[in-house]
Formats: structure tokens, sequence, C-alpha cells
């Protein structure tokens, strides 16, 4: 199956929702990066969660960024996301190993550890927004459900899950995002946190067949949910060899100078897809003719 999102309405609008499978894009992220296990679902859980904050963006150029700074052997986690469904990411320590918690699953929060969250939406506006929470569970989905409640005023619930197979590549990924309007009714909110009960694991779900649909029909059973749209999603990094280039002129004159004297080639490598571009000495000296023009 390919990744995709849904997004839904429910209950005459009351509820809004989305619903993704991306185990595609989780499994790109760690063949990438070449993460361990508890580091493929960390970052599986919010590279899903940011396709999805990502499409809830309106404009065509507007930009999500999740940064995760906490003191846990992970060292951190970055995603970006745009508003179409293409998403990127990477984390500080992609090696880390650490031991399963007490119900023998991955150490998730134990791998993230204590910290905050950064929510940056870069909207067109002179300033981005910027949105920030204190980790509640290191869990990612209770962080985000925390977030939006507090920074955001939107009463929400949000599950995500990375499942793994014997030889550590991804088997299942996805995850939803079921939010309130400010008129929702009280029925239905008491009718809704039952339904939420009864969802104990969103990769079970998954294990078992769903797709973001049934996954949804499953979350607002008894309520008229009306899927709206179905979005495709995917790990999409923009970084090319001109972009890179770009970068490299910003290290200086001088230092670029002194590369050339040495003559050495220099690697530069992409944090979000860990992709490598080597410039030879004579694109170098082409780079700091350009400078000078």
């Amino acid at each position: 199956m390919k990744d995709y999102i849904v997004r839904a309405t429910a209950a005459n609008s009351q509820i809004r929702a989305f619903a993704a499978t991306t185990r595609e894009m989780v499994e790109f992220a760690r063949a990438a990066h070449n993460t361990s296990p508890v580091a493929t679902a960390a970052l599986g859980r919010l590279l899903t969660a940011g396709s999805m904050m990502g499409i809830m963006m309106k404009g065509e150029k507007d930009l999500l960024t999740l940064q995760v700074k906490a003191g846990g052997p992970l060292n951190g986690m970055t995603v970006t996301a745009d508003s179409k469904g293409n998403v990127k990411g990477y984390v500080g320590n992609p090696n880390v190993v650490i031991h399963a918690n007490e119900k023998g699953k991955l150490d998730v929060a134990g791998a993230v550890g204590v910290g905050f969250m950064n929510v940056i939406k870069d909207m067109g506006l002179k300033e981005p927004y910027v949105g920030q929470t204190v980790l509640q569970t290191s869990e990612i989905a209770e962080d985000l459900t925390y977030y939006f409640a507090t920074s955001e005023q939107v009463p929400s619930s949000v599950g995500l899950g990375v499942l793994m197979e014997k030889d550590n590549t991804v088997k299942q990924a996805g995850g939803f995002i079921i939010q309130l309007m400010p008129f929702t009714e009280e029925a239905v909110i008491e009718r809704l946190e039952e339904n939420l009960k009864n969802v104990t694991s969103v990769t079970e779900l998954l294990e078992k067949g769903h797709t973001p649909e049934s996954l949804l029909e499953t979350l607002l059973a008894g309520f008229d949910l009306e899927i709206n749209e179905k979005v495709p999603t995917q790990f999409h990094c923009n970084c090319t060899k001109e972009r890179v280039e770009k970068a490299l002129i910003s290290i200086g004159r001088k230092e670029i100078q002194e590369l050339i004297d040495e003559g050495k080639e220099i690697e530069m490598n992409c944090h979000f897809c860990n992709k490598n571009y080597i410039f030879t000495v004579e694109e170098l000296k082409n780079i700091l003719k350009a400078c000078r023009k």
C-alpha cells in the first residue's frame, strides 16, 4: 500500500480528523540514515505527525518544522513538512541502542529523554509562528496532544506508531490526529472519549489490515464520517548540488581558497536525506570565481 493521508470530518463538522499510513516513508528514512530500531520508531512517529500537520496548512509554500530538543541519547530530532504531503527528517544520533521498556517494547521515551518540542510554521509572514511545549512523556503522540491543547487551544487526540520487522526494517507505520471544533457538543465529546478508550495501538490496527479510512471509521464509530480528501505522502528531500553549493559559499572565500591550495576536494552532507555531495578542486575554483563577481 502506497503511503497516504486522509482528511475527514464527522458529527456535522464538529470533529475534524486525519489518518495516515506511512510505512514506505519511515522505511526510506531508516535506510537513508541507517537508524537503529528505537531511532527508527522515534523518527517514524515524528515524520508521520509532520506529514499530517503539514497538510493542515493552507498555503502552497507553507512549511512546518517539528524540532525535538531533549537530553536523551537520541540527541534530538528535526522533521520538516510542506502542505503537499512531502516530509523529511533526521535524528541527532541514529545509532542509539537502549534496553526495551517495562512493556518489552522499544523505549522511545528513554531514547528521546526530557526536553521540549518546537513547532515552527513558516506561512510567508514576516515572522514564522513558533509554538513550544515541554515534553510530557517523550513518546511524541502524547506530547503533540498536549501541544495542540495548550499552544493552539484545540482539544486533540494523537496516535502514532511504528512496528519493526525482526530484520529491523519497518513493518507498519501510521497515525491519526482527531480534533474537536469549539462548538462540539458534550455528548459528542463523551462518545468520542469512549471510542478512543478502545483503541490501544495504531500499529495493531494496521497489522489487522486497516487503512487510514477504516482506522477513522473505528475511531469515529457512531458518527457520520465524511472523507474529504486523500493526499499522497512521501519522504522527499529537495536538496540539490546547487543548493549545497550555496551553503558552501557561506563558509567564506578564505576557507575555500585554503581547500584549493591544499588540493583537497570537499564532501558536503545533507542532514535530512544523508546524501553526500563531492566538490572537486576544479569545482571549488569555479565557485571562488563566482564569489568574486
